[in-house]
């Protein structure tokens, strides 16, 4: 199986998080993906929260990286970044504004998880192209964001 590899560097500011979510719907349109299909929406939901992790709670650079399988199979989402600490996922209460990244990322993810890479690490998810849990996270992904996804 042929799989197309992109990947991107990211600074340690989170200002990057926006450029990171608009650089993957631009690799979608250039694989002639629908960049409105509710697996891409999700995959930039995801790729928006572990950019955030990586570059918020390190302060670090990162880098990500888009795997996209020229046929058939889920798209696989990582981030690489210089900390060695593992991600945690947590459970946000009430009215927290932040703390449910890892949580949406269990969600709506058909696969997550991490590994030591380095003296950092790597973590990773994959999301549906086709089949039933790309309706699911389509549907995920529009209960928690209203139907839209930040720019």
């Amino acid at each position: 199986m042929q799989v197309v590899q992109v990947q991107l560097a990211v600074a340690a500011d989170a200002a990057e998080v926006g450029r990171a979510r608009q650089w993957v719907r631009g690799r979608l349109l250039a694989l002639g993906a629908d960049p409105t299909a509710g697996y891409a929406e999700t995959l930039v939901l995801l790729v928006s929260e572990l950019v955030t992790n990586a570059v918020v709670h390190t302060g670090r650079p990162a880098v990500l990286r888009l795997h996209w399988p020229e046929h058939a199979g889920p798209v696989r989402v990582e981030v690489a970044d210089a900390s060695g600490t593992a991600p945690l996922p947590r459970h946000a209460c009430g009215e927290a504004t932040n703390g449910r990244g890892l949580e949406l990322v269990e969600l709506l993810a058909v696969r997550w998880g991490w590994v030591p890479e380095g003296a950092g690490k790597l973590v990773w998810c994959e999301v549906d192209r086709d089949g039933p849990g790309e309706g699911a996270a389509g549907a995920g992904a529009d209960l928690l964001t209203g139907g839209r996804l930040p720019a």
